[in-house]
C-alpha cells in the first residue's frame, strides 16, 4: 500500500496546530515536556518525556500505542469544556543534560502527590534505570486476547443486564443445556475478576 506522504504531513501539521492551541509556548527545541491531568474525583496524573524535538515527540503521543498514547486520545486535551483532559507544558534543556532533568522532575511530581502509571522508570535514557513501582512486563499477544475477551464479557454482560434474559429451548432443562448456561455465566462474570490483571487505560 503506498504511503501518502501528503496526507501524513497535513495531519502533523493539524496535531501541531492543536498542541499549540492548548499551550502557544511550546516549541521544537531540545528539552523537557509535561502532560498533566486531574480527573473527576481531583486524583492527579503525570507523565514527563524528553525529546530533542518536543513539538514532535508530543505529535507523535496523539497517534501512538503507549498507554500516555491511549491516555491521550481517550482523554483529550484539557480546555474549559474538557477540564479533565490534559494540560501540556515544556522546559527547553540541552540535549546533554535530559536524563538529568527529567529524572529531577518525575520525582518532584511524584512528591507533590502525584499519580505515575505512565512513567514506567524514573527517567533517563541511559543503564541502570530506577523503577518509580511496581511495572509489568511488556504485553504481548495472550494478553491482547484475554483483554479483548475481558472487554467482550463486560459489553455483553451490560447488555444482557439491561435489554436480554437466556433460558434453555426446553421447558425441562438437558445436562448439555445447563452446562451451557453455566459456561455463558462464566463467560458474562469474567470481567468481574479481572481487575488486576489489565489496568484500564485513565
Amino acid at each position: 500500500m503506498a504511503v501518502n506522504y501528503r496526507q501524513m504531513y497535513a495531519i502533523q501539521k493539524k496535531n501541531e496546530k492543536i498542541l499549540l492551541s492548548v499551550n502557544p509556548k511550546l516549541n521544537n527545541g531540545s528539552g523537557i515536556y509535561f502532560l498533566t491531568r486531574s480527573d473527576e474525583n481531583g486524583i492527579n496524573y503525570f507523565y514527563i518525556g524528553q525529546s530533542v524535538g518536543c513539538l514532535q515527540r508530543l505529535v507523535s503521543h496523539m497517534s501512538g500505542y503507549q498507554h500516555i498514547d491511549l491516555s491521550i486520545r481517550k482523554r483529550g486535551w484539557y480546555s474549559t469544556e474538557n477540564p479533565y483532559g490534559w494540560k501540556v507544558g515544556m522546559i527547553n534543556y540541552p540535549a546533554a543534560e535530559l536524563d538529568k532533568w527529567e529524572q529531577y522532575w518525575i520525582l518532584e511530581y511524584t512528591k507533590k502527590g502525584y499519580q505515575c502509571r505512565y512513567n514506567k522508570t524514573g527517567g533517563g535514557q541511559g543503564e541502570g534505570k530506577e523503577k518509580i513501582g511496581e511495572y509489568r512486563p511488556q504485553k504481548g499477544y495472550r494478553d491482547g486476547l484475554k483483554q479483548g475477551y475481558k472487554n467482550a464479557s463486560r459489553d455483553v454482560s451490560t447488555l444482557f443486564d439491561k435489554h436480554l434474559d437466556y433460558k434453555p429451548k426446553s421447558e425441562v432443562p438437558t445436562h448439555h443445556q445447563l452446562r451451557a448456561m453455566e459456561k455463558f455465566k462464566e463467560f458474562l462474570e469474567f470481567h468481574k475478576g479481572q481487575n488486576g490483571d489489565n489496568e484500564e487505560v485513565q
